[in-house]
C-alpha cells in the first residue's frame, strides 16, 4: 500500500466524481461481456455423465433438478487428498447464501470434485457448509471441461483455461448448463482463473477499502489464506 495522502473533502469528492466516470464506464463494458457470453452458442452435451451425490447415482439431467439452468462450481479436491483447496474452500465459503436466490432464478447449482462422496461431504461438514456437492471420480466429466489433468506436464487439448498449458492435475473453473424442454443439455460458458474473481464476495469487498487485497508483497498470492477454521492455528 501506497503512504496515504489527505485532501480536503472538495478535493476528494473532484477525485471520487472523475473516478465515478470510470466506474460506469466499467459496468457498461461488463454489461457488454454479460451480453456477449449470454450470446455464445450451445454445444450439445452427447456424452451420459454420471455423479455421486447423497441421493445415490445422478446423470449430468438429474442435476438440474427443476430447474432448466445448471451452475457448476468445479471444486480442486483430488481422489486421494486429505483436504479440498484451501482457494476452492476461499470461493465456496460465498456459496450457500446463494442458493436460495439462484433458485429462484431458475438455476441449480453444485459444486463437482473427483474425491470419493464420503470424503467430500465430511470435508463439508467441516467447513460448515450446506450446498450440494458430488463426485465425479467415475466420470471424466472433469477432464472434459478442462479441470482435471492426468499428469502437470500434459499437453491435453487446450490445456488450462485455453492457454495450451497444463498447471496441474487439478484446477478450478465455473460452467453452465441449460437443459431444454425435451431433456437436452447444452454447454453454455465455462471461466477458469481469473475469471472466478467477479464471484469471491470477499475479494470483491476487499476491494472496496483502502488496502485492497493487500498482496503484492506477499510470499505468493493468496499466501495470507487460510481455510475458515484454521485461521487461530497460523
Amino acid at each position: 500500500m501506497t503512504s496515504p495522502k489527505f485532501a480536503s473533502r472538495a478535493q476528494w469528492l473532484e477525485a471520487r466524481i472523475a473516478l465515478l466516470a470510470d466506474e460506469k464506464a466499467l459496468m457498461r463494458e461488463r454489461d457488454r461481456l454479460s451480453a456477449a457470453r449470454r450470446a455464445l452458442p450451445l454445444v450439445k452435451v452427447e456424452q451420459s455423465y454420471s455423479f455421486d451425490t447423497e441421493n445415490g447415482q445422478k446423470t449430468l439431467g438429474d442435476l438440474f433438478g427443476d430447474k432448466s439452468q445448471l451452475l457448476v462450481y468445479h471444486f480442486m479436491y483430488g481422489p486421494d487428498w486429505k483436504e479440498g483447496c484451501p482457494s476452492c474452500s476461499f470461493w465456496a465459503d460465498g456459496f450457500d447464501g446463494s442458493l436460495v436466490h439462484l433458485s429462484a432464478r431458475d438455476t441449480a447449482f453444485a459444486c463437482v470434485s473427483n474425491a470419493p462422496l464420503p470424503v467430500l461431504l465430511a470435508y463439508r461438514k467441516r467447513m460448515g457448509w450446506s450446498f450440494p456437492w458430488v463426485s465425479a471420480q467415475a466420470s471424466s466429466f472433469s477432464k472434459d471441461f478442462g479441470v482435471t489433468f492426468e499428469g502437470n506436464d500434459e499437453p491435453v487439448g487446450l490445456g488450462y483455461n485455453y492457454s495450451g498449458k497444463v498447471f496441474g492435475s487439478e484446477m478450478p473453473g465455473i460452467s453452465t448448463f441449460l437443459k431444454l424442454e425435451d431433456g437436452t443439455i447444452g454447454h453454455k460458458y465455462s471461466t477458469f482463473s481469473r475469471g472466478l474473481d467477479s464471484v469471491n464476495a470477499t475479494y470483491q469487498l476487499l476491494d472496496l477499502t483502502p488496502k485492497g487485497r493487500d498482496e503484492d508483497n506477499l510470499p505468493g498470492i493468496m499466501s495470507w489464506l487460510r481455510r475458515n477454521d484454521s485461521y487461530d492455528a497460523a
